[in-house]
């Protein structure tokens, strides 16, 4: 069995946003010569997530709505988290929206259903956060 590891890292310009990192993923599955096996994509922070969806406009300016209204990043007092940084809906918004994806790898290639791609969701932004691509396989 082989093994691949690689850190992407994003620094995004806003506090939240949504990222298609599907191209980046699949090029990792490509470096690593692995054809059959998985594929798990992870965010390494806890104010970020890697999820699977649709990549669709609309629907990701739905995820900010229903994720605000859930979590509204303000007032600050609100959360009992917040002192030395302002995140606590970040927090939370990132363990709604989940850790990480598991992909199957058929024939060298992210094992996907219709209109599925993978997403980085950035909730407390503006610096640098890991994700994690490791991969297992023949």
């Amino acid at each position: 069995m082989k093994t691949y590891r690689k850190t992407l890292t994003f620094e995004l310009p806003r506090r939240r946003q949504l990222v298609n990192i599907t191209g980046q993923v699949a090029d990792c599955l490509r470096e690593s010569g692995i054809k059959e096996g998985l594929l798990l994509c992870n965010a390494m922070h806890i104010t970020a997530s890697v999820f699977i969806n649709d990549d669709e406009p609309g629907l990701h300016h739905d995820f900010e709505v229903w994720l605000e209204k859930l979590a509204p990043e303000k007032p600050y007092a609100q959360y009992r988290h917040n002192g030395a940084e302002d995140n606590a809906d970040a927090h939370i918004k990132r363990t709604i929206m989940g850790r990480e994806v598991v992909v199957a790898v058929t024939n060298g290639k992210l094992d996907f259903g219709t209109w599925e791609q993978i997403f980085y969701g950035e909730f407390d932004g503006m610096r640098p956060k890991r994700v994690l691509v490791k991969i297992i396989g023949e």
